[in-house]
């Protein structure tokens, strides 16, 4: 599914590419093939230097952001838990806008991603040393932080945005998340943060299923709990903040996608977490597409579309969480 997806999003644009030709243009770069080309130069650029890397892109951002809310909910024991609980969305936010309003020229925009990647640890590392008490780190007290952090960087996001003046439009559109500007050097600097990441969380599965039960328990099991919190936490806030730091915020997609792939798979961290990069791969590519194609040659922000996929999915939670406890 996800190479099928891939390959019909690479194969759709604004440009029509027929699936065959571009099939071909992505086989002929593969070693030892060669075919004759029966494309235009600028056929070739379309799928190779615009699509393509949008394309990876989307998808990479879709895996992280997929497995990192598996294992946010995993950690704190929470079905509604996503990866921008604890400060990562509000501290990339501050980042962008921070970014955004800096003089142009050779700094400008360019350095938006990286103040975006440096705010959202900044964000989780200020939650982390706020809700740690003593050698611990209770899980209520650590969401708390969470939600006091992000409310205070949230306001100071929402003044600089009334005064950013004609960079308002940039700012809001990053903040709705977008893929347009989606580049190869993105894709380099993304992957090796996502690959370092997303294989310790796999190599934690296990301990990530026996935490379910309780942390004494996990304690009895042989389990160092607050060794494990640390490392569940910076894993998943570094993918989540190399994800979020060069598209935006986009929301819903690490809450939905654990959720679906339960119902598919079970609960089991061993197949949830490596199930989740390819079903969040998959989401994100198929809402990107929608995004640029529904009302092309205009875009919609992609928060608008996994909002509108993912609230409806939100609400139902909500209401089978409210059945189950009443």
């Amino acid at each position: 599914m996800l190479l099928g997806i891939g390959g019909l999003a690479v194969a759709i644009g604004s440009v029509k590419i027929p699936l065959g030709t571009t099939l071909a243009i992505l086989l002929d770069k593969l070693p030892f093939i060669n075919l004759t080309p029966n494309w235009s130069s600028g056929t070739a650029t379309i799928v190779m230097d615009i699509r393509l890397p949008r394309v990876i892109l989307a998808g990479l951002v879709g895996a992280a952001l997929a497995m990192a809310g598996a294992t946010y909910q995993g950690l704190f024991r929470n079905p509604l838990a996503d990866p921008y609980l604890i400060g990562v969305a509000q501290g990339a936010s501050l980042g962008a806008v921070i970014g955004f309003l800096l003089p142009t020229g050779r700094l400008g925009t360019q350095i938006v991603p990286l103040l975006a990647f440096l705010g959202a640890v900044a964000g989780t590392v200020i939650v982390y040393s706020l809700a740690r008490v003593g050698k611990t780190m209770p899980m209520t007290t650590l969401i708390l932080a969470g939600v006091a952090v992000g409310a205070l960087l949230g306001s100071i996001v929402s003044f600089l945005i009334i005064n950013s003046g004609d960079r308002l439009h940039g700012i809001v559109f990053w903040l709705m998340g977008s893929f347009s500007l989606a580049e190869w050097s993105e894709v380099r600097l993304v992957l090796p943060y996502l690959i370092a990441g997303m294989g310790l969380l796999i190599l934690y599965a296990r301990p990530l299923n026996i935490m379910q039960l309780d942390e004494e328990q996990a304690q009895q099991l042989g389990i160092n709990v607050e060794q494990l919190k640390i490392i569940l936490l910076a894993a998943a806030t570094l993918i989540t903040a190399a994800a979020v730091s060069f598209v935006g915020t986009i929301g819903f997609v690490g809450i939905i996608i654990p959720h679906a792939v339960r119902l598919l798979w079970g609960p089991d961290y061993r197949y949830l977490l490596p199930f989740s990069i390819f079903s969040g791969a998959i989401f994100l590519i198929a809402a990107d597409l929608l995004a640029r194609t529904v009302f092309a040659p205009e875009e919609i922000p992609i928060g608008v579309i996994t909002a509108l996929c993912g609230a409806p999915f939100f609400l139902y939670l909500l209401r089978r969480k409210k059945r189950v406890l009443f």
